[in-house]
């Protein structure tokens, strides 16, 4: 990505489970509300009430520890990240983010997690998972750079 995050021309992909990580991602809107955007989530009635006028993809759900989840939202991720092609992607999880990851990275796009806030010393297997192809891995507590040692400690985001 040669786009400055601060561009407004930049495109964001915010890709999370409905709940509380879309609640995350949601709670990140001082950074993306002026940018090109869209998410990928549960199609869930939370899910249509919070991002009522944004653009969002449908993931397949239940996808924590499922292959069946993982191949559907692989082949998923392919399709709409060739779409849409996002200069950047941001995920607090769930299983969900993987294959974006994977997918995103693929075609060049920069990769920001957030581990999630109710994990304080110890990873979430998502978090394992795409740690070593991020560009840049958040945490919530000082704690959580034991378990990953390239992380950044921006403090809680709620």
């Amino acid at each position: 990505m040669n786009k400055d995050p601060r561009d407004k021309d930049i495109k964001i992909c915010l890709v999370g489970s409905s709940g509380g990580h879309l609640t995350h991602l949601y709670m990140l809107k001082p950074l993306w509300k002026d940018k090109k955007r869209f998410f990928v989530t549960f199609d869930k009635e939370d899910t249509k009430s919070l991002l009522d006028g944004e653009t969002v993809y449908p993931c397949y759900y239940p996808s924590n520890r499922s292959i069946k989840a993982l191949i559907i939202n692989t082949i998923r991720a392919f399709k709409v990240i060739k779409k849409e092609r996002p200069d950047l992607i941001i995920s607090s999880g769930a299983a969900v983010a993987v294959p974006f990851f994977y997918v995103g990275k693929l075609y060049g796009a920069k990769l920001i997690y957030i581990e999630v806030f109710d994990r304080i010393n110890s990873p979430t297997l998502t978090g394992k998972l795409v740690y070593p192809i991020t560009d840049r891995f958040i945490v919530q507590w000082e704690e959580m750079k034991k378990v990953y040692p390239k992380a950044v400690n921006l403090g809680s985001i709620f």
